[in-house]
């Protein structure tokens, strides 16, 4: 009885957070300003500063670390950030539940393979529990098909690599990140001449930023293997048959970076959303949910 008594008072002591204070303390991070921050929540920088006063205290964590012109997270105010998005959306999921009108109907959403598993399944399942009445069609396929079919009204939104070849810029950019030589641990596919290298075919970003980037550097190179799909890339550098320029964030063991000096830089690479006009709300909310994945990432 008397540890039971003492265990629920302390339980029930845990503040707290308020999400108007943690919605000023995530644009604040985002924003890299308390200024910029005040202007974008219609506030006054000694207001948001009084609110992340007191948060601080009731975390009893210094949150930000504050410089000239600007402000940085310190490591908790980088795990509260975690936290804070995360009970936002939560919040936002809610709220929308009961108060958003119901919306139905089918979105169609084209998304390349290297994208797949990054985003999809985070980005269905929350936009199931928000709007259950909604089908989304998902077709996995390759840039310059996805836009065609866009444009054909087959789909409502593209997840697509931008820049690709003779492809006019479009949409927003939503992710960027460097592409970098991958190949097989303790492989010696990078050691032999001419260089084997796997790509995807013709119309492929990713193709053109590695075979310029090859062409540049005068190294002597020829394609072995060819394949629109990350997974069949990856057979080939699994079999120690050939190297590649892959997304740093895609490459797992037994795959590693390859730190060759022989090897050229790439560069980075983007994935842009891009929207067919007029497609309706339920596009618009999952696109929505599409950016806020990728802010995440």
């Amino acid at each position: 009885m008397n540890q039971l008594s003492t265990i629920a008072p302390s339980r029930a002591a845990l503040p707290l957070l308020d999400s108007e204070v943690l919605r000023t303390f995530v644009t604040i991070a985002e924003s890299g300003s308390f200024t910029r921050a005040a202007q974008q929540l219609f506030r006054t920088p000694s207001a948001l500063s009084m609110q992340i006063k007191r948060l601080e205290e009731i975390l009893g964590q210094t949150l930000f670390v504050r410089e000239a012109r600007h402000v940085r997270l310190t490591a908790e105010g980088e795990v509260l950030l975690g936290y804070g998005r995360r009970l936002l959306k939560l919040n936002a999921e809610a709220v929308t539940q009961f108060l958003a009108p119901t919306i139905e109907g089918r979105v169609g959403l084209g998304i390349t393979d290297d994208v797949v598993g990054r985003i999809l399944p985070t980005v269905l399942a929350q936009f199931a529990r928000s709007h259950p009445a909604v089908q989304v069609d998902v077709e996995v396929g390759r840039s310059k098909d996805l836009l065609a079919r866009l444009d054909e009204g087959e789909l409502d939104l593209a997840l697509v690599m931008a820049g690709g070849p003779g492809q006019a810029a479009r949409g927003e950019i939503v992710h960027s990140e460097p592409l970098v030589w991958a190949g097989r641990e303790d492989g010696v596919a990078v050691q032999r001449t001419p260089l084997p290298v796997t790509l995807a075919q013709q119309g492929c970003a990713w193709r053109r930023i590695t075979l310029d980037a090859l062409d540049q550097a005068g190294i002597a190179y020829r394609i072995a293997y060819s394949c629109d799909h990350c997974a069949g890339q990856e057979a080939a550098m699994l079999a120690d048959l050939a190297v590649t320029a892959f997304p740093k964030s895609l490459i797992r063991p037994p795959l590693k970076r390859l730190h060759n000096e022989s090897l050229p830089p790439l560069g980075d690479y983007q994935v842009a959303l891009v929207k067919r006009a007029g497609s309706g709300d339920a596009s618009e909310v999952l696109a929505e949910r599409v950016v806020e994945a990728f802010r995440e990432v």
